[in-house]
């Protein structure tokens, strides 16, 4: 099981829009994906259309230390795709975590219960840096930070984003590592001059921090994305073709290429090259995982 957070201090970059279309993306492959909202403004637990909801939520699964997935795990519509939702009772949850004496390592010791259960878990979390945040990131075999092509946006990138990630560096002292942050550059235009200047700036700026890297993948601006959320549907299903009049790629594989950088697994590989956007995959058997 991978664990992924999509983290950034700053608000507004497109974290749950990430969130979304990588479990999306990653479900219609074949695999078994849980989208756990860690924001109390719910954005994520909104995005998908809802089948079977639990009685509980991320708060309970936190705070109870809830144990059975059948209690905290609602489904979507989709295949393979299940999520933990967040609701207003979570605007307490970063409190409890601060103060509780294992609060920051809650969701690290939580998610093995679920190991057998999932493929890939996804993180959604507030653009804040706080306990909560510290959180995600301490459960997590990789960290995802969306950033605006914007210098401001890398300026805060390195102000906070990074700053948290090296907040938690003590916690490899009780063995729990920690895992590398890769950046992605998000809602780029394609003919922007000023966003190459500030990607450039940005790869050049994150050289000196160990663990820190910029992926090649990056994400253009595109209203394919605003399309599918109007339809709650992964976006790679709402573009699977490259239109005529466009520069970029179709939605199906700006996506595609962002999953294939970020998990090299030889057989997920396989499976993300066989997505196309018209129909879901079957499940993964158990011998292939």
């Amino acid at each position: 099981m991978t664990v992924v957070s999509i983290v950034n201090t700053k608000g507004g970059v497109g974290k749950t829009t990430v969130a979304v279309n990588i479990g999306g993306f990653c479900a219609d492959a074949g695999l078994r994906v849980l989208l756990i909202d860690l924001d109390y403004q719910a954005t994520l637990t909104q995005y998908y259309p809802l089948v079977s909801v639990a009685p509980m939520g991320v708060y309970e699964f936190i705070t109870n230390n809830e144990q059975n997935p059948e209690h905290y795990v609602s489904q979507t519509c989709f295949e393979r795709l299940d999520v933990v939702y967040a609701d207003e009772r979570c605007r307490g949850l970063d409190s409890l975590l601060r103060d509780a004496d294992d609060g920051r390592l809650r969701l690290h010791n939580l998610l093995p219960a679920v190991t057998a259960h999932y493929d890939l878990i996804v993180l959604d979390t507030q653009g804040a840096r706080n306990a909560t945040l510290a959180t995600a990131m301490l459960a997590s075999d990789l960290v995802l930070s969306p950033v605006m092509p914007e210098m401001l946006a890398a300026l805060e990138l390195k102000s906070g984003t990074v700053l948290a990630l090296s907040g938690i560096a003590s916690y490899q002292r009780l063995g729990i590592p920690i895992a590398p942050l890769r950046v992605l550059f998000n809602r780029v235009h394609p003919i922007s001059s000023n966003a190459v200047v500030v990607q450039d700036a940005v790869r050049n700026s994150i050289m000196e921090h160990a663990g820190v890297e910029a992926l090649d993948s990056c994400i253009p601006a595109s209203e394919a994305f605003q399309k599918a959320s109007a339809k709650s549907i992964p976006v790679h299903r709402a573009e699977t073709r490259q239109p005529n009049n466009r520069r970029t790629p179709s939605a199906l594989e700006i996506i595609r290429s962002l999953v294939l950088e970020l998990f090299p697994r030889q057989d997920w590989q396989e499976l993300f090259k066989r997505v196309t956007g018209k129909k879901p995959f079957a499940r993964v058997q158990e011998g292939n995982r």
